[in-house]
């Protein structure tokens, strides 16, 4: 069941799903605010709630807001495309071969069949993008697993419209935004960490923090460069 809260001028999109805990999220590019509370959870509660929350969901609004965003891609020679936080310019060669993507000298090189679209452009980028977060992200769940004391069930690496990455703590799995391997490193070290704290701790509540504090003290001004970098073009959609 979903309903809709007026909450200090701000409307707080309302869904009521078997979870124990009450979750808060501002979602980009235009900050729209959701609440996911569990079945039973009064209207009540749920507002009064938000109203403890509203400095939180101000903030992030602000930050979404006042965050660059690149411009729509078309995968044409001398356009910007960045990997691992560096800026790389396209060069398209088209060639009668199987479609790749190389890095070479400052140059990012798609080469695609004669006649190739944009969109199958796009898809064979997205593609190589994936294949370079699978294998960044592998070697650091080995590396925090023990320092965390957990155990990752499944990885799954995918276009997410609206996350940096999710985690089911039921199942044991974390998803991860193929967009993050656009950004520095220590930005994918730090969703890594968040994502895998979650199987600790599900909530964000003062555990979490404390578990984040511990385990990457450095964790604040890591999420802080992430929010300040320039994020995708992208068709939002809900």
């Amino acid at each position: 069941m979903a309903a809709t809260l007026d909450v200090g001028g701000i409307t707080v999109d309302v869904v009521r799903k078997d979870i124990k805990n009450i979750h808060l999220s501002v979602h980009p590019p235009t900050g729209r605010v959701r609440i996911a509370a569990p079945q039973r959870m009064s209207l009540d509660t749920i507002r009064l709630f938000a109203i403890s929350k509203l400095g939180w969901i101000r903030q992030h609004q602000r930050t979404l807001h006042e965050q660059d965003r690149e411009a729509q891609r078309e995968y044409l020679d001398r356009e910007s495309h960045y990997v691992w936080g560096k800026r790389f310019l396209l060069k398209v060669v088209e060639v009668d071969a199987a479609p790749e993507v190389r890095v070479q000298h400052g140059t990012l090189v798609l080469r695609v069949r004669p006649g190739t679209d944009v969109p199958t452009r796009e898809a064979v980028l997205a593609a190589w993008y994936r294949q370079q977060l699978k294998g960044e992200v592998s070697p650091l769940i080995e590396a925090w697993e023990p320092r965390l004391s957990v155990s990752v069930k499944g990885l799954f690496v995918q276009q997410m419209k609206t996350k940096w990455g999710s985690c089911n703590p039921a199942a044991r799995t974390i998803r991860l935004n193929t967009e993050l391997a656009k950004k520095p490193r220590e930005c994918l070290e730090y969703i890594v960490v968040h994502e895998m704290a979650h199987l600790l701790e599900p909530t964000h509540g003062p555990r979490f923090v404390a578990i984040m504090d511990r385990v990457l003290p450095g964790w604040r001004e890591t999420r802080e460069l992430l929010n300040r970098l320039p994020a995708s073009h992208q068709h939002w959609s809900y």
